[in-house]
């Protein structure tokens, strides 16, 4: 169950039954969305990333024509990498056109269980449509979540409750979360998504290596927690909005990917050099944390986490830091959203500079968790003196 998915009602605490505040409750919501949304965001960036491999980066402007005039029998000028590219590029572009509603949808589900998915995915469609993006997803999501939340609770006549969760809430639910979306919401968030875009766009030197350090941190602050996932799905509600006139988005994803394999990879590293200083559960993890790491895959990082939080975490934000903040300032960029080493090929000329940073923030992150463990004692007991 990806993490955040909520196991009972929408609007109770899954730890205990009771009515949770709102905060919390908007808290697991995100999570709840972002874990659903990351399979589509993973899957169409690695087909758009192999699209670009096989059919070059000007399939952007050919793939439609290519499948719309061509088929693996009646092949186009470039042969069948052209063809291929072109039909893994369509699937990946298509895969990508959920994000915004598959988020909406699932922070809806968080909230009114299945009645609000259908709110959550309509109220999602319509913020694509206006342009409101990744922060229009979310708004429209909350509200569609507690719109159908709301109507479920109407005490109706018996005749109508089994009309409840199939007609009348995604029915109400979708008028109100899209209409407000349409009548006073859209068009703001949408002028606010093209204004952070455009700061974004306009990042370079220091202020896009400090945007890196920031996000790094992030990145390693809970290893696949609430941050970690904030700061995730920053970069892949932007990857749709970059292009080769405009790489932000792109160099956003790359730091955030290479700072996210940083903690596993430290891990596995500080095992190798020191491995008196770890147990003999930890130094087979540090075996697995190799792979895991390189595959940008954080969570690889958690078990060395669980057991030392006070050195771990910020050894390893340290060197993630680093890492996210010289990704952007050498203008490293990543097309696809998952996969580290593996994608490669998705990072243009620029994947030596990822790799060098990454490196670097690894052997950083592993030296110091080493100190740490090793001159810094932990839960060092405070002596006290008692008067006489």
């Amino acid at each position: 169950v990806p993490a955040g998915t909520p196991e009972g009602s929408g609007h109770q605490d899954p730890r205990g039954g009771q009515r949770e505040s709102f905060g919390a409750g908007l808290k697991r919501a995100l999570l709840t969305g972002v874990s659903y949304m990351i399979p589509f965001v993973a899957g169409g960036g690695l087909l758009i990333a192999l699209g670009f491999l096989l059919g070059g980066y000007d399939i952007t402007d050919v793939a439609d024509d290519i499948l719309g005039t061509n088929t693996l029998f009646n092949l186009p000028a470039g042969g069948l990498g052209a063809y291929l590219g072109a039909v893994a590029f369509k699937i990946g572009s298509l895969s990508m056109g959920f994000l915004v509603p598959a988020l909406a949808g699932y922070i809806a589900y968080a909230y009114a269980d299945r009645p609000g998915i259908a709110p959550g995915f309509t109220a999602g469609a319509v913020a694509g449509f206006m342009g409101a993006g990744f922060l229009g997803g979310i708004v429209g999501g909350v509200i569609a979540g507690l719109a159908s939340r709301w109507i479920s609770s109407w005490n109706v006549p018996k005749w109508a409750r089994g009309l409840m969760p199939v007609v009348i809430v995604p029915l109400l639910g979708s008028i109100i979360a899209s209409g407000l979306m349409f009548l006073f919401l859209g068009g703001p968030i949408a002028r606010l998504t093209d204004a952070l875009n455009l700061f974004l766009s306009s990042m370079s030197g220091t202020g896009a290596a400090l945007l890196g350090l920031i996000l790094g941190l992030m990145m390693a602050f809970d290893l696949g927690g609430p941050v970690n996932k904030v700061a995730y799905a920053f970069a892949v509600a932007g990857l749709g909005t970059g292009s080769l006139e405009n790489p932000a988005p792109w160099m956003i994803m790359a730091a955030v990917m290479a700072a996210g394999m940083v903690p596993p990879l430290a891990m596995a590293l500080a095992t190798l050099i020191a491995p008196k200083l770890f147990s003999p559960a930890e130094r087979e993890n540090g075996k697995a944390a190799w792979l895991l790491g390189a595959a940008f895959i954080s969570e690889g990082a958690i078990p060395f986490a669980a057991a030392d939080p006070l050195r771990v975490i910020p050894a390893s934000m340290v060197g993630a830091g680093i890492t996210g903040s010289m990704v952007m300032a050498f203008d490293v960029v990543s097309q696809a959203p998952h996969g580290g080493i593996f994608v490669f090929f998705a990072m243009q000329g620029s994947w030596p500079m990822f790799l060098v940073s990454t490196v670097l923030g690894t052997i950083v992150s592993g030296l110091l968790v080493v100190g740490l463990k090793k001159y810094v004692r932990k839960g060092a007991p405070v002596k006290t003196e008692v008067a006489a």
